[in-house]
This record gives C-alpha cells, structure tokens and sequence, in this order.
C-alpha cells in the first residue's frame, strides 16, 4: 500500500527551525529520487527540495536556499527537511512525494507550517 505520511509541522516565530520529517512506503522510496513539495493557499504546489538516492540535494526556490536541508535514511524509508531562520513567507502545507511524482501518485496528509511575524 502507498503511503506518505509528513509531521514535524507547527506554529514557529520569524527566525525559528523546525524538522520536517516523512515516512515513506518502499514502493514509493525505494530507488528514487525524493522530494518536498508545499502548498502556499490559493497558489499551485511547487516543489522545494530533492534527494537522490544517494544523497545528491537540489533545492528550487531561491528564497529558501542557504535555509533549507533535505537528506534521508534510505533504511528507514524517510525523507527530512530542515527549515532555518524562517520566515513568515515559508508559511504553507509542506508535502513529500517522490520525483518526479506520477499523476497517479497519490499525496499523503502533509504537514501544516505557520510561521508568524
């Protein structure tokens, strides 16, 4: 069964972290490429930050790069993503999926992320 499932979420002030964390099902991570998506309300889902297999990173949004992390524990099927000196727009439902994700690829629950002022 395919699964996603993200916590690490909260409510953080301006400059706080947090650890975002996602446990995959092995048909999901095994062999690929993974990746943090969010959703900011009333934008498209975009994706954040990827992962290699082994361990290669690439993050798309520049606004977020130098703050954000992402790595993984390939035998605990889990992905990671590290938000730093965050900031009120870092605000966003955050989402794991891998990448690229199939269109039949369903999304987990994700992980609320509030950062306030």
């Amino acid at each position: 069964q395919v699964q996603l499932v993200e916590s690490g979420g909260g409510l953080v002030q301006t400059g706080g972290s947090l650890r975002l964390s996602c446990t995959a099902s092995k048909e999901i991570f095994s062999g690929n490429v993974m990746a943090w998506y969010r959703h900011v309300p009333g934008k498209q889902r975009e994706l954040v930050a990827a992962i290699t297999t082994g361990g290669t990173t690439y993050y798309a949004i520049d606004a977020m790069k130098g703050r954000v992390n992402t790595s993984r524990d390939n035998a605990k099927n889990a992905v990671y993503l590290d938000l730093n000196n965050m900031k009120p727009e870092d605000t966003a439902v955050y989402y794991c999926n891998r990448y690229p994700k199939s269109s039949i690829d369903s999304w987990g629950q994700g992980t609320h992320v509030i950062v306030s002022s």
